[in-house]
C-alpha cells in the first residue's frame, strides 16, 4: 500500500516536471502582504499539530529522509528533530513533506540562519513582516518551528488560491508569479533528491 502511494506521488511529480522550463536567480519568499483571511489562517495555525500514520511509517520515512539530509545538516540527531518537524508541519497545512524540504533545499540550503538579500529569514525564507502581520511581532523567524509553521502554513494558502496549481502557488511563494524558474528549481530538487528511488 505505501509502495504503491509513493509510486503515485513519484508518477504525479514526474508528470508536473514534464511540463515546467527552467531558468535562473533566487528572490525572497513570501513577500506579497497577507489579508485578513491570510492572518486568520496563519494564526490559527501557530496553535494547532500532528504527524505520522504509524511507528514503521516514522521509522521508514525518518530513515530515508536522514540518509538525504546527511550531507546538508552533520549532526543526526539535529536531522531526526528538524525532519520530525518538517514532517509535522507539512502534514499539518496538507503538503508533501518532500516538497517542503525540497523549497527549503532551494531556499535556504538547510541554513535556519539564512538571510536574503530581501530579508527573508530562515529555513523557508520567510519575510519578517509576516509576524506584525498575525500581532506575533516577538516571534524568531530563526527558530525552526515558527519558521516552519508560517512557511508551510503560506504555502497552503497560495496553493488554495492557485486552486491547487502547484507551479503558480510556488511562484507566488517566491515572489516571481508569472515566472517559471523558481517552481523549475523545486520540483527540481524534489525529483533529484527528495523523491529519487
Amino acid at each position: 500500500m505505501d509502495d504503491t502511494r509513493s509510486r503515485l506521488n513519484l508518477s504525479a511529480a514526474s508528470l508536473l516536471l514534464a511540463v515546467l522550463c527552467s531558468s535562473p536567480c533566487l528572490q525572497a519568499a513570501t513577500q506579497e502582504r497577507p489579508d485578513a483571511d491570510m492572518r486568520r489562517t496563519l494564526i490559527e495555525a501557530i496553535n494547532s499539530s500532528e504527524s505520522f500514520e504509524d511507528r514503521f511509517d516514522a521509522e521508514v520515512w525518518l530513515t530515508d529522509m536522514s540518509s538525504r539530509m546527511a550531507g546538508r545538516v552533520e549532526d543526526p540527531r539535529e536531522r531526526l528533530k528538524l525532519l520530525k518537524l518538517v514532517h509535522s508541519e507539512a502534514r499539518r497545512a496538507n503538503l508533501d513533506p518532500e516538497l517542503v524540504l525540497a523549497l527549503i533545499n532551494v531556499e535556504s540550503n538547510f541554513d535556519r540562519f539564512a538571510i536574503s538579500s530581501a530579508g527573508a529569514q530562515g529555513l523557508m525564507q520567510v519575510m519578517p513582516f509576516w509576524l506584525d502581520e498575525i500581532g506575533r511581532p516577538d516571534d524568531n523567524l530563526f527558530d525552526i518551528a515558527t519558521n516552519l509553521r508560517l512557511g508551510c502554513t503560506i504555502l497552503n494558502i497560495y496553493l488554495k488560491r492557485e486552486q491547487g496549481n502547484l507551479h503558480k502557488a510556488l511562484a507566488r511563494y517566491n515572489g516571481s508569479v508569472g515566472k517559471h524558474w523558481y517552481p523549475q528549481r523545486v520540483f527540481r530538487a524534489l525529483r533529484t533528491t527528495w523523491y529519487k528511488q
